[in-house]
Order: structure tokens, then C-alpha cells, then sequence
């Protein structure tokens, strides 16, 4: 039997973990990349789009690569007693996931009210001790980091350089999948661990030889969360999109660097284009992201229109999350409600034929 069993036994030999860890896994990776076919004829331009679709890892979003490898090396090689987190409502939902895989306390910091309930309710199931805090995710991150210096917890935010090791992997996927890098890589980026890990995956991909080329990396942010934009932290970021809700990026360095390194660039988007980018993906391709991943689209249909992106190129957009994590959202963009009619044939049928 050749069943696939997660991301570090596929890429074992490219990730810095003993060879005989048993990995904490829930067969995380190996996600689908997805060619659009309608939205670019829609936007009239010529180009080979695809999604990388991180929202059909096992707790919905892209988090789950980087969690993998971080509780694995926290609990198989340094023996930690439990984990914790900052949150935005991903890191949670994964961290919990995992803590409950291998049986360990995991303890998790939300800004009060500022969470998805999808998320939420994730973490709730998975066991995790949830604590909200009267402030954003980045005071959240100021009090994990100060709570790991006393106490026995392992840290699984992306300042943990084993979450970047296990989100490179993404980028391996796609050179595997296309047989080279894409021309243009366009992300949405919050706390910009992962435009760090796709880049440093291109990379070591490219120096062995496995990539012929690199990506030009493209971060889009929300206009009232956009320090990369703006070159400075934003203390009080707000934005629908609550998986990029963060003013003080603590991969700033690494996400600097891809963006140089690549000759690539960063731009913002005001939420109701962010929102009109999910639509437009569910309405036309059938794939439901959550908001903070439609940045990307947002982002690469912008820059195809200004011919920033050229016509022949070959595009990934990565959707970090599944839609399904904030339904509150979706349901409040769609602007008719279901129609309730009588329970016979005659009310149905009408009510179609109307509709045709």
C-alpha cells in the first residue's frame, strides 16, 4: 500500500528532524494546485493562473505544514510539556489539532472578539485552553513571548524556525507539480511567515538544481493592515480579513528579503476588493476561500490588468484558508436570501422556472 502520510515523510530528507522522529502528523500537505480556467478569459489576459489551495489541509488552512514539523520537533526531540500560541484564528485551530494528536496541553492567545467563529470553534473542540485577551494579536505575541521565558512551553508562531521548515514544503509542491517555479507567486501576507518559507523553499529547490528558475514574489496586504506597504508597524490594524489582521509582522526580515531578493513587490487592497476576489473565485471556479487568501487573487488580477504581470505568464496565487472558517462573511456578501416556499411540487417548480 502506498498511502501518503504527511509532509515529513515526504520530504524527510529536506527537513531538519532526526531521521528516526515519528512524525506528529495529520497527513497535512500535499494539497491541490488548481489551474483557474475563467477568471483570466474574464479578465481578458492570457496567462496560466493557478491556486494553491491550502484550505483542504486538515484543519483548513495552510498552517497545518508548519505545525507538523514545530510539535513534532517540540515533542519528540526536546520533550516540551505543551504549546502556545498567539492567534488570529488559524495558528489556533492547528496548534489545538496537533496538541490533541500527541496528547499535550496547548494554550492559545485571541484578541476578544476578533476571531472567526470557525476558527474558534476549532480550537474549543481540539481541547486547547483559550484565553482572550482585551487587545490584537500583536499585543497577543508580546505575552507568549514573555510567558515562554518562564515557563515550559514550546512557542509554535512563526518565529519558530521549524513552522518555516515545514511551510517551505509548499513551494517544493508546486516546482513538483509544474515541473519548474512559477514566473509570479502572489501571497497574502499577515505576519509573513509565509512568504519567508515559499521563498526559502525556491531557494534550496533552485540550488540543487530540482527548479531552473525563481519566482518573483508578490505580498498583498489590506489597506488597514499594511505595514509592508507602508514601511512601518501599524499599531491598531483592522481589516474583514481576520487571518491578515496584524500591524507588527514578526517575519518582517524574511519577508523583506523574498521581496528584494525576487525584485518583487507589496501592495494593499481595501477590504471590499479583497471580498469582491472570493466571490469572484467561488461565482466563477467553485473555490471557496476564506477572505485573508482572496488578497492574493485581488492582488494578481490587479497587477495582470496593469500589465505589471505580463500576458504568457504562469501565476500561483496560494489560498491559505478554507472558506468554510468564516461563513459569517460569505453569507453577508450574498445578496439574495433563500426563498422559503410551500413543500409541493407546484411552489417548487415555479420558483426554479422563474429562476431560469
Amino acid at each position: 500500500m502506498n498511502r501518503y502520510t504527511g509532509l515529513i515523510d515526504r520530504y524527510r530528507d529536506r527537513l531538519p528532524l532526526a531521521s528516526e522522529t515519528t512524525p506528529v502528523s495529520l497527513c497535512e500537505g500535499n494539497t491541490p494546485l488548481i489551474q483557474l480556467e475563467n477568471i483570466p478569459r474574464l479578465i481578458g489576459r492570457e496567462v496560466k493562473m493557478f491556486v494553491k489551495f491550502e484550505g483542504l489541509n486538515p484543519t483548513g488552512s495552510f498552517k497545518d505544514r508548519g505545525m507538523t514539523v514545530a510539535v513534532t520537533r517540540a515533542v519528540r526531540e526536546e520533550n516540551s510539556r505543551a504549546i502556545i500560541c498567539a492567534s488570529t484564528g488559524n495558528t489556533s485551530a492547528s496548534a489545538a489539532a496537533y496538541a490533541a494528536r500527541c496528547g499535550i496541553k496547548c494554550f492559545v492567545l485571541i484578541p476578544e472578539g476578533k476571531i472567526a467563529m470557525g476558527k474558534l470553534a476549532q480550537a474549543l473542540m481540539h481541547g486547547a485552553e483559550v484565553i482572550q485577551i482585551q487587545g490584537n494579536f500583536d499585543a497577543g505575541m508580546r505575552i507568549v513571548k514573555e510567558i515562554a521565558d518562564h515557563a515550559p512551553v514550546s512557542i509554535v508562531n512563526s518565529i519558530n524556525p521549524y513552522r518555516i521548515e515545514g511551510q517551505k514544503t509548499a513551494a517544493f509542491e508546486i516546482v513538483d507539480a509544474l515541473g519548474n517555479a512559477p514566473d509570479f507567486h502572489c501571497l497574502p501576507v499577515g505576519n509573513a511567515g509565509n512568504i519567508t518559507a515559499y521563498w526559502k523553499g525556491y531557494r534550496e529547490y533552485h540550488g540543487d538544481g530540482v527548479a531552473a528558475r525563481l519566482p518573483v514574489m508578490c505580498g498583498y496586504q489590506a489597506e488597514g493592515a499594511a505595514p509592508f506597504v507602508l514601511g512601518a508597524p501599524v499599531d491598531h490594524p483592522e481589516t474583514v480579513a481576520t487571518a491578515i489582521r496584524i500591524g507588527h509582522p514578526q517575519s518582517w526580515e524574511g519577508a523583506k528579503g523574498a521581496q528584494e531578493e525576487s525584485g518583487g513587490w507589496f501592495e494593499c487592497f481595501s477590504d471590499a476588493r479583497i471580498l469582491e476576489a472570493q466571490k469572484l473565485l467561488a461565482d466563477h471556479e467553485g473555490i471557496f476561500c476564506e477572505p485573508a487568501s482572496a488578497a492574493s487573487v485581488a492582488g494578481a488580477i490587479h497587477d495582470l490588468k496593469n500589465g505589471r504581470i505580463p500576458e504568457g505568464s504562469t501565476l500561483v496565487c496560494t489560498l491559505t484558508g478554507n472558506g468554510l472558517k468564516d461563513p459569517d462573511t460569505a453569507i453577508a456578501q450574498c445578496q439574495v436570501a433563500p426563498e422559503a416556499v410551500p413543500a409541493n411540487l407546484e411552489a417548487v417548480q415555479r420558483a426554479i422556472v422563474d429562476r431560469l
